[in-house]
């Protein structure tokens, strides 16, 4: 019997987020016409009694938990507390209340910033829990371990068909553009952006361009959500990268190409650079037969024309 029929009722939280808003349409593209969605004004995650009551009352065969209180750097290591309690809090309510409700599948979206900071790269998922994390998003990522660690439990302990994806980098349409909270792409792009408006010879970045990250395009991680909802039974924790590596600087470079800005790129190696190399070990999505799609500059050049009409045009 197929895990997922195209009448089945989805609950998709966080569907206003870069990654949530793609699942919805990765879900609605294979067919299932029954996606639920609720705005925060609607209903509040932090508050059980109210979770469990639209759960209850809507009762959806599968959850998809997309919401988070995320941000950059400085948010992260600013906000300790609020991080690691809304994202407890988040969890908690929802995992538990899915199972009490009856829900049949349920994935959960982690984070690859829950592995240690000196993992052996390509990171495996082994690697979870076996060394000490980043320290300024320590609270997040234990929040985040905490969801894996839950899921795994009520699967163990109630049958309660519970998974994890762990995407790696995630960029694309429905970013945040925040100068304070962006992650790189999207800061890149809307400094680019604002260089070309003004005319300015310049753009300094942080380091010297060296790292690598590996990108995966949202649309990708959502497809691959949707696959892994359709035939992924294992349980566990899978990674969802895109095995797709680029230095900092050439992200920077197709950014400055895709914008059209014309002015010199200066990095100040006076800066951090950061970690020197992060990328998965997709090797257990790849045996279940789905790998990303998606090249960078394809999946910037989309980002660019969201950008241009969303947040461009909201500016202006």
């Amino acid at each position: 019997m197929a895990l997922m029929q195209p009448s089945d009722k989805i609950f998709v939280a966080g569907h206003r987020g870069m990654v949530g808003s793609a699942i919805s349409r990765a879900l609605t593209a294979r067919g299932y016409g029954n996606i639920l969605t609720r705005t925060r004004a609607e209903l509040d995650l932090m508050d059980r009694a109210a979770v469990n009551a639209f759960l209850a009352e809507a009762k959806p065969d599968h959850v998809v938990l997309a919401a988070a209180k995320v941000g950059g750097i400085l948010a992260n290591d600013t906000y300790r507390g609020d991080f690691i309690y809304q994202n407890l809090q988040i969890q908690n309510n929802v995992i538990d209340g899915a199972y009490r409700a009856g829900v049949k599948r349920f994935l959960f979206l982690g984070s690859s910033c829950i592995y240690p900071k000196f993992a052996e790269q390509p990171i495996r998922e082994e690697a979870i829990l076996t060394g000490p994390l980043e320290p300024t998003n320590e609270p997040y990522a234990v929040a985040k371990i905490a969801g894996h660690i839950m899921c795994d439990s009520y699967r163990r302990q109630f049958g309660f068909d519970a998974f994890t994806v762990m995407p790696s980098n995630v960029y694309g349409v429905g970013d945040n553009f925040d100068p304070q909270n962006s992650h790189v792409a999207a800061g890149l792009m809307r400094r680019f952006h604002e260089a070309k408006l003004a005319r300015a010879p310049q753009v300094v970045a942080w380091g010297t361009g060296s790292p690598l990250r590996e990108m995966v395009y949202c649309d990708d991680l959502a497809d691959a959500c949707a696959y892994l909802l359709e035939n992924y039974e294992a349980g566990g924790m899978i990674n969802a990268g895109s095995s797709m590596e680029y230095s900092i600087r050439e992200i920077a470079e197709t950014v400055r190409d895709v914008v059209g800005y014309e002015g010199d790129l200066v990095w100040d190696s006076s800066k951090p650079d950061g970690t020197p190399r992060k990328i998965m070990d997709n090797s257990k999505l790849a045996a279940t037969g789905w790998t990303a799609r998606t090249e960078l500059r394809e999946g910037l050049t989309e980002m660019y024309r969201w950008f241009l009409g969303n947040v461009a045009a909201k500016a202006a």
